[in-house]
């Protein structure tokens, strides 16, 4: 293979030695693109990032802390390692390189979503994962709010599939920078034209396609579990084009929490072991916009 190509060892050894550089550079990049343009052009006015954002990005940091504590390896390492050992799929079989990387990408990205509708429909999974829905206005920064717990899960199970595919440490490198770049973009609060819109999400979630995914009406929020690709909602019979009550009139997050002084920091660490039952002075919401068991 040519070592002009982007699948060279030089790239390798390149990404490895300033991996958290390249991946640094390209998370703040994608997220000050996202949040000017979210400045520049709303889709929804009232972000009230005053309150939200230090507690959104928090997040990130005390689930960074739980994986390097709780984690023994991270998804990178576990490729490293499985290459060492010459265990998994891809190092059992001989594909050219560049099949293996993109047939990395998309299984990861599948499981990914695989994950996703785990952490609906398991009630304890979900009782993590509804601190994410918790949030009652989207940005870039809701792409990246996730408990500690589930950071730590999320990470166990990208080693345990990296570690049975033998995915190449350059895929995992990519798809980790990918995911991270689309959950900002598709978490954004942007509105593309309606024409590149259905244009854009046959290949990619757009920020209307995952809009859905946040309505507080459970029949809405469990549908358009892709981060990444759309393709597997569309495979698996999991995509809704609209909410119910149209993109301009659906309630942002979850019933139980409607307003931001109820999402502290404890609530949101808490959020777990906290009851599904509404707090707020509406009392019970309608059977159809009830939650998760």
């Amino acid at each position: 293979m040519s070592e002009t190509t982007p699948y060279s060892p030089p790239m390798q050894d390149f990404l490895l030695n300033h991996e958290m550089a390249v991946r640094a550079t390209a998370f703040v990049s994608v997220f000050l693109i996202v949040a000017l343009a979210e400045i520049i052009a709303p889709r929804r006015k009232g972000a009230n990032r005053l309150k939200r954002w230090p507690l959104n990005l928090g997040m990130v940091v005390l689930g960074s802390l739980a994986i390097r504590m709780i984690v023994p390896l991270i998804a990178v390492e576990a490729a490293l390692r499985a290459a060492d050992a010459d265990i998994g799929l891809f190092n059992l079989v001989d594909l050219p390189r560049w099949v293996e990387l993109v047939a990395a990408i998309l299984l990861l990205d599948l499981t990914i979503y695989a994950q996703h509708v785990a952490f609906h429909r398991i009630p304890l999974l979900w009782r993590i994962h509804r601190m994410h829905h918790s949030d009652l206005m989207l940005d870039a920064t809701s792409g990246i709010r996730f408990h500690p717990f589930e950071f730590v899960l999320s990470m166990l199970i990208k080693v345990g599939v990296v570690t049975a595919l033998g995915a190449d440490v350059v895929a995992v490198i990519v798809f980790e920078i990918l995911l991270n770049a689309t959950a900002m973009f598709n978490h954004g609060n942007l509105h593309l034209p309606e024409r590149l819109d259905r244009m854009v999400r046959r290949i990619l979630v757009t920020p209307d396609f995952h809009l859905v995914h946040h309505s507080t009406l459970r029949r809405d929020h469990d549908t358009n579990y892709g981060f990444n690709l759309p393709w597997w909602d569309y495979a698996f019979g999991t995509y809704k084009a609209r909410p119910d009550k149209g993109l301009k009139d659906m309630q942002i997050g979850l019933p139980q929490w409607r307003s931001q002084d109820q999402l502290g920091l404890k609530t949101l660490l808490w959020t777990p072991f906290l009851s599904n039952s509404p707090n707020n002075k509406k009392g019970t919401p309608p059977a159809h916009e009830r939650q998760h068991p």
